[in-house]
This record gives structure tokens, C-alpha cells and sequence, in this order.
């Protein structure tokens, strides 16, 4: 994985940095997510590039993109709650990871942080999450999302495609011809 964050920066700017970016995504999807909720009732569309995106506003009981959203009630809000939990774990480890040193790995991930924790305010609120963003071409439409869904996989891909440095195995071999001569050995 891409490097993130020294032990000693932690106290410094990095605590900071996350606090700020996680804080930031959370307010501009909680505010985007109130003007459609006082603009729109459910299912109203308002087409904004005809044929291609429209501003409207659903409920998603699942997770993202509607999954788990078929699961009866029960089991869907335990898978809900083991992803969710397992996400911002995995995205605090990464962010604390003694490795993680790039401040576009950091602003990424807590832009996912950020994210998951708006979509939970929506739940804890609403039962589901406000998504209002949809984009579709003719009759195909995506799965409506919302700023927090956005935040999320524009985080992940990030992450993902940042260059990452090569690792380094202590004592390995330099060349085709010492791996070969130390398999010899």
C-alpha cells in the first residue's frame, strides 16, 4: 500500500489534516443532503443535462449503490453494521500506519472517512441514506449517490492508483544471477 504517516508527525499536522478533511466532507454532504431534502420530495426529478444527469431525491436502505438493500430487515442492518465497521477500521489503520506518509494518501482517506461517517449520520437519522445525484444515459440510470458516496470512491481511487514505492526485502537478492547463486546455496 501506498506510505501515509510517521509516528512523530501524528502530534503535529497529520491529526489535524484528517480531523480537517474528514470534518469538511462530512459538512458539504450534510449540507447538500439538507437543500435537496427542503427542495424535493421522494422520487421528484429535476433534470439538470437532459438525457444525462438529474438532481432527485431517494432513501437507500443498503449500502452503496443499493447493496443489501433486498436483505430482509435484520440481516441488512448486521451486514450494514459489520461493512461499515470493518471500512473505518481498515481506513484508520491505513491513516495511522506507521508508513503513511503522503499527505495526498492522508486527505484521500479521510475524505473516505469522512464519507462513511456522513452516510452513518444518515442512517442514524433517517434509517437510510439521502442520495440525490443521478446520472444516466437514455434509460439506463446509475445507481442514484450522494457528496459522501462520492468522497468514498474518489478517496479509494486515490489510494489506489497513487505510485507506490517499491518495498524493499532486507537481504534480498539484487539480480537474476545472486537469486540464482544464493537457490544454489
Amino acid at each position: 500500500m501506498t506510505s501515509c504517516c510517521s509516528q512523530s508527525s501524528l502530534k503535529g499536522r497529520v491529526i489535524p489534516l484528517i480531523l480537517g478533511v474528514a470534518a469538511f466532507t462530512i459538512l458539504i454532504d450534510q449540507i447538500s443532503k439538507q437543500l435537496i431534502l427542503k427542495t424535493f420530495r421522494p422520487g421528484e426529478i429535476l433534470p439538470i443535462i437532459p438525457g444525462f444527469f438529474n438532481l432527485t431525491l431517494t432513501f437507500n436502505p443498503g449500502a452503496a449503490f443499493g447493496l443489501w438493500s433486498n436483505l430482509p430487515p435484520g440481516w441488512r442492518e448486521v451486514a450494514l453494521g459489520l461493512s461499515i465497521a470493518l471500512a473505518l477500521v481498515a481506513v484508520v489503520i491505513f491513516l495511522l500506519h506507521p508508513n503513511c506518509q503522503s499527505t495526498l494518501a492522508r486527505v484521500s482517506l479521510s475524505a473516505v472517512l469522512g464519507g462513511a461517517i456522513g452516510n452513518i449520520i444518515d442512517r442514524f437519522t433517517y434509517g437510510s441514506v439521502v442520495d440525490f445525484l443521478d446520472f444516466h444515459i437514455s434509460d439506463y440510470h446509475w445507481p442514484a449517490f450522494n457528496v459522501a458516496d462520492s468522497a468514498i470512491f474518489l478517496g479509494i481511487m486515490v489510494v489506489v492508483f497513487l505510485p507506490h514505492k517499491p518495498t524493499t526485502t532486507v537481504n534480498a537478492p539484487t539480480s537474476e544471477t545472486e537469486a540464482a547463486t544464493k537457490s544454489h546455496q
